[in-house]
């Protein structure tokens, strides 16, 4: 790109300079010229501007000329270069094109599933919801079944215990019953005799 910067650059400076030079003889020719004897006097107007026009003619020639010339290349180069870089720019726009099309086809397809998806989400979750409730229910029936076994053997070991010391008590009561009334049913002769017997018993085991 700097290359042709600098040639066309090169060519504008040379194709001026060939401008100057070529309209020197256009200035020449249209300079006045002194007047002539008689017969030269009457033609030299009309030669002079056929030769200024042809003149005209050839500088314009040699000034397209060399500007066809030299600036032939950077030109055709130019144009080569924007051929190529418009070719890449319409592989890319197409290619983005292709790509773009392919996104919103992608994002349509998504579009028109999004209902089904929404709705199957929806089901799911209400079933989520069903076994998580069920779930609940079914830990909270087993806790409270648990609390209430647990609260059966509490009360059965309670009556147990209750009915031990129940049982001891009334047998304690027994006992106290039946010594106050061996206390008064026994007489001192009966404890002499009681006494006498256990003394005996003590002998003969002896």
């Amino acid at each position: 790109m700097c290359d042709l910067s600098t040639m066309r650059s090169f060519a504008r400076s040379y194709a001026l300079v060939l401008l100057m030079l070529a309209a020197t003889p256009i200035v020449a020719l249209g300079a006045p010229q002194h007047a002539t004897p008689s017969g030269e006097a009457a033609e030299a107007p009309r030669e002079q501007t056929w030769l200024q026009t042809a003149a005209k003619v050839a500088n314009f020639a040699i000034l397209a000329g060399a500007l066809t010339y030299f600036l032939r290349t950077p030109i055709a180069t130019y144009l080569a270069s924007r051929e190529t870089q418009i070719r890449q720019d319409l592989v890319t726009a197409a290619e983005t094109r292709a790509a773009a099309t392919a996104q919103l086809a992608e994002i349509e397809k998504k579009l028109q599933s999004l209902p089904a998806e929404l709705e199957s989400l929806r089901t799911q979750g209400a079933a989520d919801v069903a076994a998580e409730q069920a779930r609940i229910a079914q830990a909270a029936a087993a806790e409270r079944e648990r609390l209430i076994e647990q609260t059966r053997r509490e009360i059965d070991m309670r009556l147990r215990v209750a009915r031990r010391e129940l049982t001891e008590h009334a047998a304690q009561l027994a006992i106290n019953i039946a010594e106050e009334r061996i206390k008064r049913a026994i007489t001192p002769d009966d404890h002499l005799r009681l006494v006498d017997r256990y003394t005996a018993q003590l002998r003969e085991a002896r």
